[in-house]
């Protein structure tokens, strides 16, 4: 059985039951829309993004007392994956 985004975030999260599932799934596709408005091309998620998202899902769910340190870790992960190859949709207009 192949691990989820999902499940990988509850384990994080240390969650072990599946009544935050419908939040967290909301926090998975957020992440996954501002690294897209970021230009970063979210359509196969490797495990590089995966921790990106679990990132963010940590920064946002609860009231985690490191939040500004889960903010500057996501900020920076987004930010490298915005000049790697293979992460930027680069468009030449």
């Amino acid at each position: 059985m192949a691990t989820t985004i999902l499940d990988k975030a509850k384990m994080a999260l240390r969650v072990s039951v599946d009544s935050y599932d419908s939040e967290l799934n909301t926090y998975i596709d957020s992440a996954k829309l501002d690294l897209g408005i970021a230009g970063i091309d979210t359509e196969d998620i490797d495990e590089l993004m995966e921790m990106a998202i679990i990132t963010y899902c940590r920064m946002h769910f609860g009231s985690p007392d490191n939040y500004n340190q889960l903010k500057m870790s996501y900020d920076e992960q987004k930010a490298q994956m915005q000049v790697a190859t293979g992460y930027a949709e680069w468009t030449n207009d």
